[in-house]
């Protein structure tokens, strides 16, 4: 699926890639979609992995573990030579529109997902890292969608451009560092506070 797409994996080829009977496939799933379905879930309970271990990671600030886990995924497609994206994102363009079973599972996964990533954005607010202008549900939705974005372009350009032009625009505008937070962390360095020009200096 994640080679020939949803609609071009025929049950037929399915049961050739995996070496198995016609009739093993259908005493174990009542469709290809009902297969789909299936795939979906294992696919993204091994993202939520990825997920978990990226934004859980104690050692790294929380927008730190948000540009962590967006390069890891950036490390994983590399691998495949840019070539295979995201199955959330491919089955959402190419089943959604023909499968309501299909289409209500996206929506829950995408919402599941967007969960994870509003916490450590919430986090990352509370620390004063991120500018909490938008709420962290709002931004996880930016984030996660501008982000599939980037990798349907990654496909079409056999290139990481999109990702890594994604990532720079993201972590320099939305996901900014507020001024406050620089001048707070340049004040921990040095242990010194900034000088209070009188209104003679500021002039």
């Amino acid at each position: 699926m994640f080679r020939s797409g949803y609609h071009r994996a025929s049950v037929r080829d399915i049961c050739a890639v995996a070496r198995a009977p016609h009739g093993s496939f259908t005493n174990h799933f009542r469709s290809k979609e009902a297969f789909a379905l299936e795939v979906l879930d294992q696919y993204f309970d091994y993202l939520k992995g990825l997920v978990s271990k990226a934004l859980n990671d104690e050692t790294l600030t929380p927008r730190q573990r948000l540009e962590r886990y967006l390069d890891v995924i950036t490390d994983k497609l590399e691998r495949d030579r840019w070539m295979i994206g995201c199955l959330i994102g491919d089955f959402s363009l190419q089943a959604s529109s023909h499968s309501n079973l299909l289409r209500k599972r996206l929506d829950a996964i995408f919402k599941e997902w967007r969960a994870m990533f509003a916490s450590c954005i919430a986090a990352a607010q509370s620390a004063g890292e991120i500018d909490s202008q938008f709420d962290a549900a709002d931004l996880a939705e930016f984030l996660l969608a501008s982000w599939e974005g980037a990798i349907l372009r990654m496909k079409v350009e056999r290139s990481p451009a999109a990702l890594e032009r994604f990532k720079t625009i993201l972590f320099a505008t939305v996901f900014k560092r507020p001024r406050t937070f620089t001048v707070n962390k340049r004040q921990r360095r040095t242990g010194k506070r900034p000088i209070k020009k009188s209104k003679r200096d500021r002039r």
